[in-house]
């Protein structure tokens, strides 16, 4: 049974402000990045005037917004920095919510490397699971949840699977800490956040493995938006490459990711038909968004695609005869 690891001191104070912003009816459903900036620019908007000000629009604030003793508490998980020289603050995490839990991620916007996301993308990827989920029959005992970024994904498994071991995987540090609180955030112990490429070192078969990997091509190789390969595609085929000899006697793998379409070609589904062929395993590949991310249409890499389409493949292994 995997264990999650004890929160240290920064990480418990991050905690208990999670909790104390939760308790006081917050909600936020995280917009594009591109809406973000539009709702931020307008009359009015920049400076924070309450909490979804603070935790959700990452707008800069004076501590006095704050109820009694949330200021303290953000300096206690070292996550309020200084805004220029003058009286104001910013938090560098965000609350979103999802599912009746919220779950903390990296501030707008996501310039840094080890940057962990939140967004529609998000959002999708927990319909998918929710909707395997209630159509399976199945027990699920060992799930897996690769890059697993703040942990929505293997939580949503471990909310609704008590029984089952989930392991959130991840290389980049800062997620593994966020995953790690935001389990304890939404009381799921069964849920613990592990340093892993992919599947390395976590051994076993998996009744559930989900992943909503990065799939854009980044000039700047930041971990929570490039994909790798010719178009962004690179990490999903990875992922279906480790995930598909890793899966138990019934077990299934949901694969949320991106896709540019360049002359009506699909490239992602093109390497997944070549791995799945011949390989007795029913699949299922839908469109969930036909047209995502349309700004980086303008230039560079994606000069020729037609749309970015957010995708979903599904991948059962046939149980025991």
């Amino acid at each position: 049974m995997y264990h999650p690891e004890p929160l240290n001191g920064a990480d418990a104070a991050l905690l208990t402000l999670a909790e104390a912003v939760r308790n006081t009816g917050y909600r936020f459903v995280t917009p594009t990045p591109a809406t973000h900036a539009r709702v931020n620019m307008r009359p009015g908007n920049k400076v924070a005037r309450d909490l979804r000000d603070v935790f959700g629009w990452s707008r800069p604030f004076s501590p006095d917004v704050m109820p009694p003793g949330l200021f303290e508490l953000m300096r206690r998980a070292e996550v309020a920095v200084p805004e220029g020289d003058g009286p104001l603050w910013r938090s560098l995490l965000r609350l979103s919510s999802l599912d009746g839990e919220v779950f903390l991620h990296s501030a707008y916007p996501t310039g840094a490397a080890d940057a962990v996301f939140f967004g529609p993308d998000t959002y999708r990827f927990a319909s998918a699971i929710q909707a395997e989920l209630a159509a399976r029959t199945d027990p699920i005992r060992r799930a897996a949840d690769i890059g697993c970024g703040a942990g929505p994904g293997g939580i949503l498994v471990a909310k609704a699977c008590l029984q089952a071991e989930v392991a959130m995987l991840d290389i980049n540090d800062a997620a593994l800490r966020l995953a790690r609180v935001n389990a304890a955030l939404a009381n799921t112990p069964n849920a613990a956040a592990i340093r892993s490429d992919l599947l390395t070192g976590v051994p076993g078969e998996f009744d559930l493995i989900v992943s909503n990997p990065p799939y854009l091509l980044d000039p700047a190789r930041r971990s929570y938006r490039h994909g790798g390969g010719s178009l962004g595609e690179g990490l999903s085929v990875a992922i279906l490459d480790a995930a598909l000899g890793r899966l138990a006697p019934g077990g299934t793998l949901v694969l949320y990711t991106g896709i540019a379409i360049v002359g009506g070609q699909d490239a992602f589904l093109d390497a997944a038909m070549r791995r799945l062929a011949g390989a007795d395993m029913p699949w299922r590949y839908r469109e969930a968004d036909p047209d995502v991310f349309g700004e980086e249409l303008e230039g560079g890499a994606y000069d020729q695609a037609d749309r970015i389409a957010a995708v979903v493949l599904t991948v059962t292994k046939p149980g025991r005869r």
